[in-house]
């Protein structure tokens, strides 16, 4: 398929219109779909006034419709097509109600590769996590969309937008590479049309109000796919956002319900005015919001109140929470994560609030992707900060009785454990970084560890620094992170120092990147305008970012850990005769590695010339024939020669 006709479908309407003296059908989800899948049914959602009456007909003898499905609402209509047989081409459908007739001219296309050819991230690779709208923003941005509920792009005010967008992150892509990241997962990119009040917006993403649209701030359908051509010509993969427990206020389902049970708990919606004059969303009397509490979801005592509020509650009164039990809806979000997988090319999803949604339903969903895309990749977001409770999500987990398929879940005890530990010294039994060597301890619960993503800090914490600027502790946690059997995650910012706290409000940890708006008094996106601190760090971070790059005894090697000992947390990774060790002083005094308590990490019966090791980030060669003194806080990434 010609890369220029899939561009021409994004800048034209999907379906074509025509033959009518009056529109039935206003619009069509998915908005085109692909031939040669697996799983060959499609899903039509179909709109328009009163188009649940229609008969639905079509002239192609290789497409069957299987089945009509009239939901509550007279404004939709669901035809399930088969598509075992069919070839790419235009399909025209015929919908007829008495004497009002309309035909549509579908689009089926050819794949531009097979399913088992879409390779996703793993832990070969580092992401990079940024949030489009304070990132950076390209010429011609336009601040303001016509057609759009109202908003505002003040970079003055932490809550609203600020106007960063795609072709602004795309202007950076060499940035990536000197970095030495392999993969960038952005906030959610689609649509968020929830309407500003004044101090709030949807600026992060999390309300999608349309699954088959780039929110036009950012750009078009066309912009983003052609943004990860260019990403994959730099080497980087792109990882998508996406939120299935939920979708915006503003999504046409909630004006206008398809079913009674297409959201949870929806029953206070009618006969209440649904927004005040500040734009807010007033709840009736039977409104359940979520309690936040995933843990009932495993456990075995678990209440029926404490589950129903966990799953059904909303998340937030503005964000209404989708019913995954509803067979047709699961179907819907299932198909709209295959569309972008074939249409635009990503190389794996996040997806948001993983256990606030119907465990079986989205069991489906990765059941689904995994027989398509053998070798794709989707991370959960599972936050509890026990890892008996994140393993039990992971894909085969002998822990639950039934098989979530999720391949790689998020290590939250990582980040809990490191958080707590950076503000302690490092003792005998328990504090410090004892909590990571009685972390990872329990990476036995786990099918595959190398499938968890760890991560120190990202856009709904602290940023690790806090307020401070302390890149020594920083370091101690960057040289773990990235050398432990893990899938590691860094947050945009972080190599240039960026802080931030959620104590006001979590616009501060999501601050724009210096350099990538127009008007901005320090571009830190080149190294003359860092600062010397800022500087410092994204060297010593590129320098380990690149060597990490294919190294085979960080991807593959085994792991061995030490209780730590004198205040010195030790984590070794070796792959035949290969060694890298990472030592870390988790004191504010001086410390010492004792090299003999490590020996059988090295080879005492050879020449001392073979104890040579260097530390990565610096360059620094060490003798291991002899102790080693350590800077208060100081991290080592030793590569035995």
């Amino acid at each position: 398929m010609k890369r220029s006709f899939l561009f021409s479908t994004f800048l034209l309407a999907a379906v074509t219109l025509f033959a009518a003296k009056s529109t039935l059908v206003t619009r069509i989800d998915p908005t085109d779909w692909y031939v040669g899948l697996r799983h060959s049914s499609l899903q039509l959602m179909v709109y328009g006034p009163g188009i649940r009456e229609a008969a639905v007909t079509t002239s192609r003898t290789d497409v069957r419709i299987d089945s009509l499905v009239r939901l509550d609402s007279p404004n939709y209509l669901l035809v399930y097509l088969d598509l075992k047989e069919s070839r790419a081409g235009e399909l025209p459908l015929t919908f007829t109600i008495g004497k009002r007739k309309q035909t549509v001219a579908y689009q089926l296309r050819e794949r531009e590769k097979a399913g088992a050819e879409r390779e996703g991230f793993t832990n070969a690779d580092v992401l990079y996590l940024l949030m489009p709208d304070r990132f950076a923003q390209g010429p011609n941005h336009q601040k303001q969309i016509k057609g759009l509920n109202a908003y505002v792009e003040n970079r003055q005010e932490p809550s609203l937008r600020h106007g960063g967008d795609l072709e602004g992150i795309r202007q950076h892509l060499d940035y990536f590479n000197d970095l030495g990241v392999t993969a960038l997962w952005f906030t959610p990119v689609l649509e968020n049309n929830s309407p500003d009040d004044g101090t709030a917006s949807t600026y992060h993403g999390y309300a999608t109000t349309d699954y088959y649209r780039v929110d036009p701030r950012f750009g078009t359908n066309a912009q983003y796919r052609a943004f990860i051509d260019d990403a994959h010509a730099h080497g980087l993969k792109v990882v998508m956002d996406m939120i299935f427990n939920h979708c915006g206020f503003d999504h046409p389902w909630v004006a206008d319900l398809p079913a009674k049970d297409w959201l949870n708990t929806s029953e206070w919606l009618p006969g209440h005015d649904r927004r005040n004059e500040k734009g807010h969303v007033i709840t009736g009397d039977g409104f359940v919001q979520t309690s936040y509490k995933i843990t009932p979801v495993f456990d075995p005592y678990a209440s029926e109140v404490d589950l129903r509020e966990t799953v059904d509650g909303w998340f937030v009164s503005s964000m209404p929470d989708l019913n995954h039990r509803n067979h047709h809806l699961m179907t819907y979000l299932i198909q709209s994560s295959i569309w972008w997988i074939e249409t635009a090319g990503i190389d794996g999803i996040r997806m948001d609030t993983y256990p606030y949604a119907d465990a079986r339903g989205m069991a489906r969903w990765m059941k689904t992707l995994d027989e398509e895309y053998p070798n794709f990749n989707v991370v959960g977001e599972t936050w509890v900060t026990e890892p008996a409770y994140t393993a039990a999500w992971q894909k085969d987990s002998r822990l639950t009785p039934y098989n979530s398929y999720l391949k790689t879940v998020m290590d939250f005890s990582f980040f809990d454990k490191l958080a707590k530990a950076k503000k302690e010294e490092t003792d005998a039994w328990w504090d410090g970084y004892n909590r990571l060597y009685n972390s990872f301890l329990y990476d036995y619960l786990y099918v595959d560890p190398t499938h968890v993503m760890a991560f120190v800090d990202n856009h709904d914490t602290d940023r690790f620094l806090e307020n401070t600027q302390d890149a020594d502790r920083l370091q101690c946690a960057l040289a773990l992170l990235l050398t432990a059997p893990r899938i590691p995650q860094l947050y945009y910012g972080t190599e240039i120092l960026m802080n931030g706290t959620k104590e006001v409000t979590d616009g501060l940890v999501r601050k724009d990147f210096p350099g990538g708006f127009p008007g901005d008094q320090q571009n830190a996106f080149t190294a003359e305008g860092r600062t010397q601190a800022q500087q410092a760090m994204f060297q010593w971070l590129s320098r380990l970012l690149h060597w990490r790059k294919g190294n085979e005894t960080i991807i593959r090697g085994y792991t061995t850990q030490f209780t730590p000992w004198k205040g010195v947390y030790v984590i070794a990774r070796r792959w035949h005769r290969d060694t890298v060790i990472t030592v870390i002083n988790g004191t504010s005094k001086q410390a010492v590695f004792e090299v003999s308590r490590f020996a059988e990490l090295l080879d005492t019966t050879a020449t001392a010339t073979s104890l040579k090791a260097v530390d990565v980030p610096t360059g620094r060669t060490f003798d291991l024939s002899r102790d080693v003194t350590l800077a208060p806080h100081e991290a080592l990434v030793l590569n035995l020669e």
